[in-house]
Formats: C-alpha cells, sequence, structure tokens
C-alpha cells in the first residue's frame, strides 16, 4: 500500500475539526462506519473516489492531503529535536515519522511549541544584549521572517495577481523596454501624481528610498545604482497600484501578527518590482532561449545577479513553467537569510549551512560561479550553482556587506542549464558531493568537516582513537 495513501490521521483530524462522529462523516461518504475507523487507524487504502468525496465533503483542495505534507512535519520535527536541549535523547528517524503518522496535530503541536521556545529564547539573549550594553530594560518585536517564508512556500513563490496587475500596467503605461527607469517615472508623475526626486546621500538620511504620502514626493538615494533604483521605484508602484491584492496575500493566516503582515507587504512589493522590471512572458521566453545564463539574463533586463536569480525562482505559471530552482542566501557566518525551494531540496529551518555546500565555500573564490552536483543524506541529487555578491551603499566610508546565492535544480533539470555544458549528466559520481541540511540533522558519520554530533546516529567517542574532528567517525580495527 502505497504511503501516500496512508492519511487516516488527517481525515480524523478533518472529522473532529468539522465536528462529525464517525457514523455522520460514513453517511457522507457512503461507507460503513466500520469501514472508516479501519482507514482512520490505516487499517485500510484510500481510493482515489473516496478521496474525491473527501474533498467535496470538506471543501479540500486534494494538496491539502497530500504527503509530502508528512515529509515537511517529520523535517521540521527532526530540526526541533536537533537543538543540542535534546542531545540526550535516543530518537530515531522512524519513531518521529510514526509519531507523525500517527497524530499529525501533536506532531505539529511539538514544533509550534519548539518554534515559541527558540523565539523565546532569542528574545531572551537579546534582551540580556541590551541589559549589558544600556542597562535598560526595552520591548524585543517578534521576529516575522519565519511566517513570511512558509507564506512564500506555500504560494510556490509564485502570485499571479501580481503578475497580472504588472501585465496590465505594462498595457496601459506604455513603457520603453529600453528605457524602463523614464516610464515609471513618467506613470508616477501622471497617474498617480507622484514626484520622483534623486538626493544626495546627505539628505536621504540612511534611506535609498522615501515615500512621503502627505507630499506626493518619492525620494530615491544617489549611491543606488540604475539597476537598483529601477527596483525601488517599481517596488512603490507597487505599494501605490497592487494594495487589494498585496492585502488579500498578506491576511494569509499563515502571519500571525502585524509584523509578519508588515514584511509580507514588503515582500510582495519586491516581488512586484520584479515582475515589472522582468515581464513573466517575456522574461520566461529569453530565460529558456539562453538557457538560464544569469549574467546575460542581467544585461538584457538590467537587473542584478540577485533580482534574476530570484525571478528565475517565481517562474511557476502553469502551462508556461520554466525550470523548478531553489535559491538561498548566506551570510560569512552562514546565517541563512532567505531560503526557498521548488526543486525539492529541503533547507534546515534552524542552523546555519552545510560547509561542504558550494554556496558556503563560494567565498573561497569571490565573484566566481562556482558549480556543484549535491547529494542529500536522501539520496537526491541537484545541480548547485553559488558566487558571492557584495553590497555597499554609500563612499569610501560606508561598510561593505558580502554574501552568497545559492541557485539548484534537481539533476534531471541540468541539461537545461548553460551551466551544465561540458558535463556528462549521465556519468557523475566521480564529481558529486555529499551535503547535508545542518550537522545535527546529517547522517553521514565520516564528513570531515562535522562541527556536532548528529541526532540519528549513536555518538561514539574513544579517547584513544582521534579523527579529523571530534565527532568524525573513523574506521576501527
Amino acid at each position: 500500500m502505497s504511503e501516500a495513501l496512508h492519511l487516516g490521521h488527517k481525515i480524523r483530524s478533518l472529522r473532529r475539526r468539522e465536528g462529525l462522529t464517525q457514523k455522520k462523516l460514513a453517511e457522507k461518504l457512503d461507507i460503513s462506519a466500520s469501514y472508516l475507523n479501519l482507514i482512520e487507524h490505516d487499517k485500510r487504502p484510500v481510493t482515489a473516489a473516496l478521496l474525491l468525496k473527501l474533498a467535496s465533503t470538506f471543501d479540500l483542495d486534494l494538496t491539502t492531503l497530500s504527503a509530502d505534507d508528512d515529509a515537511d512535519l517529520v523535517r521540521d520535527l527532526m530540526e526541533a529535536f536537533g537543538d543540542p536541549m535534546f542531545e540526550s535523547t535516543d530518537l530515531t528517524n522512524m519513531e518521529v515519522r510514526e509519531v507523525v503518522r500517527q497524530s499529525g496535530s501533536f506532531a505539529r503541536a511539538v514544533v509550534k511549541l519548539y518554534s515559541a521556545y527558540r523565539d523565546a529564547r532569542q528574545s531572551a539573549e537579546q534582551l540580556a544584549s541590551r541589559v549589558l550594553a544600556t542597562d535598560e530594560l526595552a520591548d524585543n518585536p517578534q521576529l516575522p521572517s519565519e511566517e513570511v517564508t512558509a507564506l512564500i512556500q506555500h504560494h510556490r513563490n509564485h502570485f499571479p495577481e501580481l503578475e497580472a496587475g504588472a501585465e496590465h500596467l505594462w498595457k496601459e503605461g506604455r513603457f520603453d523596454p529600453n528605457n524602463v527607469y523614464d516610464g515609471m517615472v513618467r506613470y508616477l508623475e501622471e497617474e498617480l501624481w507622484v514626484k520622483v526626486r534623486v538626493v544626495m546621500s546627505s539628505a536621504a538620511r540612511g534611506a535609498v528610498r522615501r515615500y512621503d504620502p502627505r507630499r506626493n514626493v518619492l525620494q530615491i538615494s544617489e549611491v543606488l545604482a540604475p539597476r537598483s533604483r529601477n527596483f525601488q521605484i517599481a517596488h512603490q508602484i507597487g505599494l501605490l497600484t497592487q494594495g487589494d491584492a498585496i492585502d488579500r496575500y498578506a491576511s494569509d493566516p499563515i502571519l500571525t501578527t502585524d509584523e509578519s503582515r508588515k514584511l509580507a507587504r514588503m515582500v510582495l512589493a519586491n516581488y512586484f518590482a520584479g515582475c515589472m522590471l522582468m515581464p513573466y512572458a517575456r522574461f520566461h521566453q529569453a530565460a529558456r532561449q539562453e538557457r538560464y545564463d544569469i549574467e546575460l539574463l542581467g544585461h538584457r533586463f538590467r537587473a542584478s545577479f540577485e533580482q534574476i536569480c530570484h525571478r528565475l525562482t517565481t517562474l511557476q505559471r502553469p502551462g508556461a513553467e520554466g525550470v523548478p530552482f531553489h535559491l538561498v542566501k548566506i551570510d560569512t557566518a552562514g546565517n541563512i537569510s532567505k531560503r526557498f525551494s521548488a526543486s525539492g531540496i529541503r533547507f534546515s529551518r534552524y542552523g546555519g549551512a552545510c560547509p561542504r555546500w558550494n554556496v558556503s565555500n563560494a567565498f573561497l573564490k569571490p565573484n566566481e560561479i562556482r558549480i556543484q552536483i549535491s547529494r542529500m543524506p536522501g539520496g537526491d541529487a541537484y545541480f548547485c550553482m553559488a558566487r558571492t555578491l557584495m553590497r555597499r551603499h554609500g563612499g569610501y566610508r560606508s561598510p561593505e556587506t558580502v554574501y552568497a546565492i545559492g541557485l539548484g535544480c534537481s539533476l534531471e533539470q541540468a541539461r537545461h542549464l548553460v551551466y551544465a555544458d561540458g558535463i556528462d549528466l549521465e556519468q557523475v559520481e566521480h564529481r558529486i558531493v555529499p551535503i547535508g541540511m545542518t550537522c545535527r540533522l546529517c547522517e553521514r558519520p565520516d564528513c570531515d568537516q562535522r562541527a556536532f554530533p548528529s541526532l540519528r546516529t549513536a555518538v561514539r567517542l574513544d579517547e584513544n582513537v582521534r579523527g579529523v574532528g571530534f565527532y568524525t567517525q573513523v574506521r576501527r580495527d
């Protein structure tokens, strides 16, 4: 019986949520109560016909019953138990899967509890730092980034209403693809009565974009490169013209705080800016023709390397899909600030990136695109590109920020990419680099860069035998 048909706990949760007895639900599904009982305890498979009846009864999208949800929940639960506070426990991956299979609601509650604990711990640490630094107590706002990431992943980083809004604007705004900046400035002034002013860095007071709704003036700092000026102007147009669509997306129950909804509005306006500067049909066609050459696409659409990478991940329109990419952004300390996956690769919610992954090693050769064929512990292989980027806003004394962007797809999709030219994709075993999500979740015992013991295998320490690291296992005679 296929694992995808073991949906008993989900059906039981739906029934209880609606306040139905087994008898009442069985009547709605035209089956016996005893048969429903067997289904809820995974003793009988769920047929396709029954799935359709369930979807109709509960007004569900069938994808909400997908077994992929269980896989995500198992991953989240394993990451929670990967915290050093659980180091003394002896949980196995199979035990966690069984908990999820038997009671998904209980597993979700544990993940939610751990997330709350982690947020509280971060708040305490930040508050302690403030007290030590200023000898004052201050309120610490709740961090919304995880909820916004969940919103993006839920929509697969594709927001059709914003795509349609940008396409409508192009039709009515008479924009010239070779001079989008002047067209957007004209549209702001003639249609929205907003004046655009490029101001000196000192007048901008640290802001790269500042909009004054009372005076209808949009200030853009002189420190921005032309492509960044375009992006910030498009962002503001999104806020002024796509408010209803942005509000609908930002009202998703995934976002539970005002700060999360505010951040979501900013992220969605950024999404619209990408749609505006890189219209879907034209960008999708160019990406396919140029075989996803990021730098060439950047020249054509006058966009930065990072902007092109982000836009490539949004090509999810039904019937006109691009390569399903994943994207990750990390800093020099390994902190992940952005992550999205349409390729199937799974990222860690807690902790940094694997040091063997090319996005981590990109810092060794700045500004060079590094190629890697990576294999996750589950056996899935991915074709990954990564390079470092530098950001500086200001003059000689302004700080320099260096970070790395990683973009990748499943190995099967790599043939569509210019970066795979010259690589025999049928014979790549000698090129594959084993990677993991984090040390605590990676089960490879012989990794020479292991920083922590794995949750999935027992720790075997011997004071008389030393590997490359304390937790790197070596062969024993």
